[in-house]
Order: structure tokens, then C-alpha cells, then sequence
């Protein structure tokens, strides 16, 4: 038996950017087992309900992370809309698919280069994010943000996207299809990067439903669950199959997220085809009455929880977020166990980590 030894890893580490804090047990080179601590970064913004009404939530919510600021915003609406039981017009049920698409494309863009940078590919990195800012403009064109949007707003949107502007970015999102398929390729078929990826991080199809994992993590375990099925938004009239995989490793993972570019390229190809010509937002007057409304979406990295309750006054009781990456902090657990200490920081990369969104 080798020595053993407890390593702290975090919350700063030069590979990643989220200040993600684990205490790794250690012999010699092997991680035996792994404990997260969570609260680094808490900000308590789910407090805020007995402070900012329950409009000017939607902007905090927003806030919760910079990466999946949209959906925050959306699903907390959608609460409130279901406990006033607000119809939102089918157009901005529409749009409101279409920026969370691309949301998904930037984020899984963003996670592609510092995976690529987690072993070393800094061209590679480069690459994804250059293309990563053409997402971007278009948020910035559509929204007039490049983080935090502040589009949703308790029954429907705010901005609306004329004909001319979706035909411009069609456009825009096919040349970019064609780049992105281009880098993918080394992703996916380079020797070297394969080398880093296969066989390094098993979690199985029964380990995944045992420790809760959610979203790309889940279905690189051959769990076909996304709640984009669920038919939310404009998610019900869009055809799409979930795309899964059965490596169960960090390969399996890369090719899920790698399939869901491609799939959010085809979602908005639709939604641009199919959005109908309606107002984008219904008037809210008064108060919502005292009730109580759960919210499931699919966020880039996961199933996203959201709970608001309500009393009948302008504050909110209560409103509560549970993100994919602390539904995949499990999942990390049983993933490390066994692995090499060098393999680390690429594991913590493969559940796309999102700490600002766990501890709020």
C-alpha cells in the first residue's frame, strides 16, 4: 500500500476558471476519493425575493450565472406565469427558444475551448472561442447584451427580432455550422486528444441514475433525458431526437455536447421557419395571488429546478434554483474515484462546471 495523503484542489487553479473546491484523497498518484465544498462564492441571491418584487426578480435571476443567464431568467418567468396563469403570445415562446438555443451553442462553444485548453491545445482554444463571439454579436444585436440580456419579463419578451434580422443570422449560422464542423473533427477524431478522453472517467448508465446526474452527463451514460421533451416554450412543435451515447467517459461526454451544437443549429433553423407573426409580450397588472409553481428546463449543462412561491403581495416567499452542476457534483464524485491525480482538472471539466450557478 502507497502513502496516502489528503490534497486540497481549489478553489484556484491555473486550468479552471470556477473556483470549484475539492479535498482529494491520495495514494501516491491514485485519487481514492474526492469531497466538494460548496459555498465559495455565495451570494444569496434567492434572499433578494424579500427585498426586489417579484418584476424585478427576473434581473436577478439573470445574475445567477453569466453563461446560463438567459434560461435563469426564463424559468424563473415561467413560474410566475403559471401561478398567474399568464398565457405568454406563441411568438415569444418562440424567441424565447431561440436565445436558449443559442445559449446552448455559446456555452457548449465556451466548454469545448477550455476543455481544449485543459490539455493543452491552445489553438484549439482559440479557435472555439473565435467562434464563440459570433454567438455572441448576435446576442448583443438582438438584446443588446452580451451576458446578462434582460429580454424575459413576466409574460413574454421584451425585444422582438424582425424578419430581415433572422434571415441575416440563418445566414450566419450556417457559415458557422460549416467552421464548427471543421473543429469538431479534431475533437473527435485526433489521436492525441482521444488519448486524453477514452477510458478516463467511467460513469455508468446505472451509476448515473444512482447519483443524480443531469444533462450532457446523464446522457453520455446512455440516459435519454432531456425536459426540452417536456415540451416548454415552443419546444413542443420542433422535432429533435436526444442525442446520447454509450461510451460512458470523458469521449462519451465530448460527443454529446459536440451532437447538441449541431441539434441547437437545426432547432433555431426551425424556429426561424416556423415562428408565427404575433405581439412577443401580454400586459401584467396587480400582484400574483398566493401560490406555488415548479419550473423543470434544460439548461446547456442540465436540468435546471426552479421554485417560486407567492403570498399575494408584490414580495415573493420564497424562490429557490437548483443548477445541473450541483446535480452533477455526485456523479464527479464517483467519475474521480480511481483515476489519476494528472486527470483531475480534465474530469472536473467533463460535468462543465458552473460553481457561480450552485452556490448563488
Amino acid at each position: 500500500m502507497g502513502k496516502r495523503s489528503v490534497v486540497p484542489f481549489g478553489p484556484q487553479h491555473p486550468v479552471l476558471p470556477e473556483p470549484i473546491h475539492l479535498d482529494l484523497v491520495l495514494e501516491d498518484e491514485k485519487v481514492l476519493a474526492a469531497v466538494p465544498s460548496i459555498g465559495y462564492v455565495h451570494r444569496g441571491l434567492e434572499s433578494l425575493v424579500t427585498k426586489k418584487d417579484f418584476q424585478e426578480m427576473a434581473y436577478v435571476a439573470e445574475r445567477i450565472c453569466g453563461i446560463c443567464s438567459f434560461g435563469h431568467g426564463m424559468g424563473y418567468c415561467m413560474t410566475i406565469e403559471d401561478i398567474m396563469n399568464v398565457e405568454v403570445p406563441r411568438r415569444a415562446d418562440y424567441l424565447r427558444t431561440i436565445w436558449m438555443e443559442m445559449s446552448r451553442l455559446h456555452s457548449h462553444l465556451l466548454w469545448l475551448g477550455l476543455l481544449a485548453d485543459g490539455f493543452g491545445f491552445e489553438s484549439l482554444f482559440m479557435q472555439s472561442w473565435r467562434i464563440r463571439e459570433g454567438i455572441l454579436d448576435m446576442f448583443e444585436e438582438s438584446t443588446g447584451g452580451r451576458v446578462i440580456f434582460s429580454v424575459n419579463q413576466i409574460g413574454g419578451v421584451k425585444k422582438d427580432m424582425s424578419k430581415e434580422m433572422l434571415a441575416n443570422f440563418q445566414k450566419r449560422f450556417d457559415e458557422m455550422e460549416k467552421e464548427v464542423r471543421k473543429l469538431t473533427r479534431v475533437f473527435l477524431d485526433d489521436y492525441t486528444v482521444k488519448s486524453r478522453l477514452e477510458g478516463i472517467g467511467i460513469l455508468t448508465g446505472e451509476d448515473a441514475i444512482r447519483r443524480g446526474a443531469a444533462g450532457p452527463m446523464a446522457r453520455a451514460a446512455g440516459i435519454a433525458v432531456d425536459m426540452r421533451k417536456t415540451g416548454y416554450a415552443a419546444y413542443d412543435d420542433i422535432d429533435f431526437e436526444v442525442i446520447t451515447s454509450d461510451k460512458y467517459d470523458s469521449y462519451g461526454r465530448c460527443e454529446v455536447r459536440i451532437g447538441e451544437i449541431f441539434q441547437s443549429f437545426d432547432i433555431i433553423r426551425q424556429c426561424i421557419r416556423k415562428i408565427p407573426d404575433t405581439e412577443i409580450n401580454v400586459a401584467v397588472k396587480g400582484n400574483p395571488p398566493e401560490g406555488e409553481s415548479i419550473v423543470r428546463i434544460e439548461q446547456p449543462r442540465g436540468e435546471a429546478f426552479y421554485m417560486s412561491r407567492t403570498n399575494g403581495t408584490k414580495f415573493l416567499d420564497r424562490m429557490r434554483v437548483r443548477t445541473p452542476t450541483f446535480a452533477n457534483l455526485p456523479a464527479l464524485t464517483q467519475t474521480l474515484q480511481g483515476c489519476q491525480y494528472a486527470d483531475v482538472p480534465l474530469l472536473i471539466l467533463t460535468i462543465d462546471p458552473c460553481i457561480s450557478c450552485t452556490e448563488r
